[in-house]
């Protein structure tokens, strides 16, 4: 009986200490030390084969025992691209922003930037909504442009800008539409005038020129919605909106004043 308690005692301790070594895999300690070249690769490997999260304790694990290598500075941009992909823009934001303050020279800033911008561009889902995004992505895209305009990356901001530009164009014309149903024209006027002033390069210019000339027409101001018209017709010549103001200039009263002024540049 003494003899059997005394086998179980050591069977139990020999088990117990091959479980603690175990624990160890001299491996995984060879390659948390091994070059940041190596690991960097192997990382990339990870990334590559859309194994996200080993990828990042990789990258991360380049970081934290050579913070001063270049493949450390790769890695924490490699950890920002994975949260973009993985759509966790707000990290990936946090990290972006994390690298343009702490290396404002590297080489391959343009990237980092443009990355920053993707992450506010790719949350506007309607021009109606987010609105904070639309200028978050304006304000960002234009960071590229500005800073980089020989980049590779500067032509696609600009792009993207022109669509943003837009998305925020038509939540204005939504509004100054409804302001203008609702005859508050002051409001209106206010709305489209935006459109016309700030984004001119969108397709929604010709309509609020069109519109304003239209409001000013149904109060009676006929001289201000001609001078409107003209700059419509002198601009967009050939759009349906200049070809709808000049019928309803022209089927009103002293049609012939406004084809004095204007007929030319409509024929």
């Amino acid at each position: 009986m003494i003899l059997r308690c005394v086998f179980i005692f050591i069977a139990f301790t020999y088990l117990v200490n091959c479980s603690g070594s175990s624990n160890k895999d001299p491996l995984s300690e060879q390659e948390e030390f091994s070059p940041p070249e190596v690991q960097y690769t192997q990382a990339m490997l990870l990334f590559d084969n859309q194994q996200y999260e080993l990828a990042t304790d990789k990258f991360k694990n380049i970081e934290r025992i050579y913070p001063l290598s270049n493949e450390a500075i790769q890695s924490q941009i490699m950890q920002g691209f994975i949260n973009y992909i993985i759509l966790d823009y707000d990290t990936a934001i946090f990290q972006f922003s994390r690298i343009i303050n702490k290396y404002p020279s590297l080489k391959n800033i343009d990237y980092v930037y443009y990355m920053k911008a993707l992450c506010f561009y790719e949350q506007i889902s309607h021009e109606g909504l987010d609105g904070k995004f639309n200028d978050l992505a304006l304000e960002n895209l234009d960071q590229v442009i500005q800073r980089f305009p020989n980049s590779k990356y500067a032509k696609d901001s600009l792009q993207k800008k022109i669509l943003v530009k837009s998305n925020i164009a038509a939540k204005h014309m939504s509004i100054a539409r409804f302001y203008q149903k609702e005859k508050k024209y002051t409001a209106a006027l206010n709305r489209y005038n935006i459109v016309i002033n700030s984004f001119q390069e969108t397709k929604f210019a010709p309509e609020a020129l069109y519109r304003v000339s239209e409001i000013y027409l149904s109060l009676g101001m006929r001289e201000e919605s001609e001078k409107n018209a003209v700059i419509l017709g002198h601009n967009y010549p050939q759009s349906k909106w200049y070809k709808f103001i000049y019928d309803d200039l022209t089927n009103q009263n002293n049609e012939k004043t406004f084809t004095k002024s204007i007929g030319k540049i409509f024929n």
